[in-house]
């Protein structure tokens, strides 16, 4: 028997149909824990009809409570924001499927290999960012002193603030950022998303208040069509979120046209993930 064809995570696309078939329909074996997760996350292998691929597999039951999130909702959530980056085009975050595992019902998400030689976060000693850099606020390095964190003026991470305005992500920290080798941008674990209260909580704020970009304002525009009531994106959201979330992100879309702009920090809520990474 020959072995499975296995597929390098930088040479898969988003778009790629069949990586969602593999992670849905392929055999999982758990090789290994991946220990830094808040919740339980399994580093598997998936192989099916001659494919392999690795991948992060997080069971419902491993998730720990939180007391503004539904219990056992963080795996849909996160199949979620999967499928409205489908519905943007850009392919931002990994193939994600919901499917049953050896520890029951949970996310199945393509295992991206990120590089470490593309930098898209610095603290610096300045009070203002050099060009090429956003500014995203003040943060204390100890002995009294305090640095300026800031993130790279990519169009990568452009986009990603405006999936996670929309998604309303309380979670978009440093580590959840994977860059590949072939220059595509990743973002990952977004099981905080899709909260009726406004929750933004990134580091992705140094475009705040400022003019969306055409394309951003077209893709906001698809979104909204995707939304209505008979919108294919509904009817694939209907299964993952409440009907009242599933408004709320409908209003979020309807606010970023209105405006026209990233949004700013609201106040009611710590507007920077801690700590960063």
């Amino acid at each position: 028997m020959s072995a499975p064809e296995r597929i390098p995570p930088r040479g898969v696309t988003t778009t790629d149909p069949a990586s969602a078939d593999l992670l849905a329909q392929g055999e999982l074996t758990v090789r290994g824990r991946i220990r830094e997760a808040s919740n339980a996350a399994l580093y598997c292998t998936v192989v099916h009809e001659g494919r392999e691929a690795t991948c992060v597999y997080k069971p419902v039951a491993g998730e720990r409570p939180l007391w503004d999130f539904p219990d056992g909702t963080l795996a849909q959530r996160e199949v979620a924001a999967y499928e409205v980056s489908e519905a943007t085009g850009w392919g931002l975050v990994p193939p994600t499927v919901l499917r049953d595992g050896p520890y029951g019902e949970g996310m199945c998400q393509l295992w991206i290999e990120a590089t470490a030689e593309s930098e898209l976060l610095a603290l610096v000693d300045a009070e203002e960012p050099e060009p090429g850099w956003k500014a995203i606020g003040f943060a204390e390095v100890g002995q009294g002193r305090t640095a300026l964190l800031v993130h790279a003026d990519d169009e990568r991470l452009r986009r990603l603030a405006v999936l996670d305005a929309v998604i309303n992500n309380a979670d978009r920290k440093g580590g959840h950022l994977l860059p590949t080798a072939d220059g595509r941008l990743y973002g990952i674990d977004h099981g905080v998303t899709f909260n009726t209260e406004n929750k933004l909580r990134t580091l992705l704020w140094g475009w705040a208040g400022e003019p969306l970009t055409a394309e951003a304002v077209d893709v906001l525009k698809g979104l909204r069509a995707a939304l209505e009531p008979s919108g294919r994106l509904t009817g694939t959201l209907t299964a993952l979120v409440t009907p009242a979330e599933l408004d709320a992100t409908r209003a979020r879309v309807d606010a970023l046209l209105e405006s026209g702009k990233h949004p700013e920090p609201g106040g009611e809520w710590p507007a920077i993930p801690w700590p960063p990474v």
